[in-house]
């Protein structure tokens, strides 16, 4: 039995995962789920909030109380809490699925090094078919090469704090690498004004953040007379969630390392 943590369980990711567990036929259950101090849902049975049901599994506020109950931390929180259950997850030699964005370059090293003591899959996107997708994105690169210009958009909820979201930038690290440029250099995030010719190097990128959008992603190949649209959008965030799971089963035995959802999903 592989026992998950679930950090942030009061939240819409965090009782999406709780369900996706719950629902699951592999042998994984939920044994910890924290919430914030001051939630009202703390001390309430998780399965309540997720699944209308009792799973023996009462909230939590404090992750190191419940060390010894679990086998995976499945963290989609926020970078501060998510860096902070990282060094209680190396201290305890606990493995990891984080599936949290916006973590700035230094914080992502401070993962990677971690994951020299812990194994760890760390992704922007957990979902099956955008995992998919930046296959096909690399395909589309090698094919069309330099003769088309790229431009990827993204949308989200009005809650998400972090654009572009961390799925399109990585889909634009992807298009960069396959084509050898440094997306540092070549990122357009924005367009004002009058401008000049398009520079045929440059990655645009373009977000959108309202309602109660899930995720949308389209990479555009577009070239003279033709172009290319690779798109993925969620409808539900229970996608990620069962990646997540997904993830969480694999990772359970698995060496210390920095793995993907492409090491998860055999890509």
């Amino acid at each position: 039995m592989v026992r998950v943590a679930i950090a942030g369980a009061a939240g819409r990711m965090g009782r999406a995962l709780v369900e996706a567990i719950t629902h699951s036929e592999t042998d994984i259950a939920v044994s910890v789920a924290t919430v914030l101090a001051d939630d009202p849902t703390l001390g309430v049975d998780v399965g309540l909030l997720a699944v209308g049901s009792a799973l023996g599994v009462e909230s939590v506020a404090e992750l190191d109380s419940v060390r010894d109950e679990f086998d995976v931390l499945i963290d989609f929180t926020a970078p501060d809490a998510t860096l902070q259950h990282l060094i209680l997850c190396q201290q305890n030699r606990k493995a990891m699925v984080i599936g949290t964005t916006g973590f700035s370059e230094s914080q992502q090293q401070l993962i990677a090094n971690t994951a020299e003591i812990i194994p760890i899959v760390f992704a922007p996107n957990m979902s099956i078919g955008v995992n998919l997708c930046f296959n096909l994105l690399e395909q589309a690169a090698r094919v069309l090469g330099d003769d088309v210009d790229i431009e990827i958009s993204e949308a989200h909820h009005r809650h998400k704090k972090d654009a572009p979201s961390g799925t399109a930038l990585k889909m634009g690290e992807i298009v960069a690498q396959v084509l050898g440029r440094d997306l540092q250099q070549v990122a357009l995030y924005g367009r004002e004004g009058v401008g000049g010719k398009r520079d045929r190097k440059t990655i645009g990128f373009s977000t959108v953040r309202a309602g109660d959008i899930v995720g949308d992603h389209t990479v555009i190949f577009a070239g003279l007379g033709e172009r290319v649209e690779i798109t993925h959008k969620a409808s539900s965030r229970m996608t990620f969630a069962v990646g997540a799971v997904r993830a969480a089963n694999w990772i359970a035995d698995k060496d210390p390392g920095l793995y993907s959802m492409q090491d998860v999903l055999n890509l």
